[in-house]
């Protein structure tokens, strides 16, 4: 009986292979969504273990934020663009949840995030979210607040204005592109609570400092940010 049932795994596997979300090479039996080898070559940061990272000396004069990083550096054409690629397009939201644990793992052995209250994704617009069915960063949202034991929440900061595509922007223009986008709802249990802010990927930061601001004029305690991965 044992041996038919493998005899049905190979075959369901040879017409349907299970495949690396980062190369797109067939995984072995024990390898789940990433390979061995593509997670020994991921280019992890260690910006936990550091205040003063990259990440968070972008927001350094503009946000009082509490703590800032992100557990991937990212570049076009890698592995990690093809993870990201799979979670916000492909419908992998599994792959999110792998790297929030990942990402979670990290944080609650790291000084500055070891009293969050609660977690918070960056909101999509609705148009785009029923354009593309979920909202990525949620999903790596759960995987961190798995990890951390700690609370989630997609109903308190809502973006309320679809804006233009950042891509092309300069970083001034992208701050300006975000300004009052979003708002807090449930202001009373934001209130002198220590939110983390979870994005997919940090570039210039302007996204994520339009969160923040809606989050500080909420009368939040502290705001973290965390993300996937940070575009150089």
């Amino acid at each position: 009986m044992l041996q038919v049932k493998q005899w049905c795994n190979d075959l369901i596997g040879l017409l349907f292979p299970n495949l690396c979300n980062a190369c797109g090479v067939a995984l072995y039996h024990s390898e789940y969504l990433i390979c061995t080898k593509c997670l020994y070559d991921l280019p992890f940061t260690d910006y936990h273990e550091y205040a003063d990272n990259r990440v968070a000396r972008q927001f350094w004069g503009r946000l009082p934020v509490n703590a800032a990083m992100a557990m991937l550096y990212f570049k076009k054409g890698t592995k990690v663009q093809n993870l990201i690629h799979n979670l916000k397009y492909n419908g992998r939201t599994d792959v999110g949840i792998l790297l929030g644990n990942m990402l979670g793992d990290r944080l609650k052995t790291a000084t500055f995030y070891q009293d969050i209250d609660l977690v918070i994704p960056v909101p999509l617009h609705r148009k785009k979210y029923k354009m593309r069915g979920y909202n990525q960063s949620m999903f790596i949202a759960e995987g961190i607040a798995a990890q951390m034991g700690t609370s989630i929440s997609g109903n308190h900061l809502i973006r309320n204005t679809s804006t233009e595509s950042q891509t092309k922007k300069s970083r001034y223009n992208r701050y300006e592109n975000m300004k009052d986008v979003f708002q807090v709802e449930f202001q009373e249990d934001i209130m002198g609570k220590h939110v983390l802010l979870v994005d997919d990927v940090i570039t210039t930061g302007a996204t994520l400092e339009a969160c923040a601001d809606a989050l500080f004029a909420a009368e939040a305690g502290k705001v973290s940010i965390a993300a996937l991965a940070f575009a150089e």
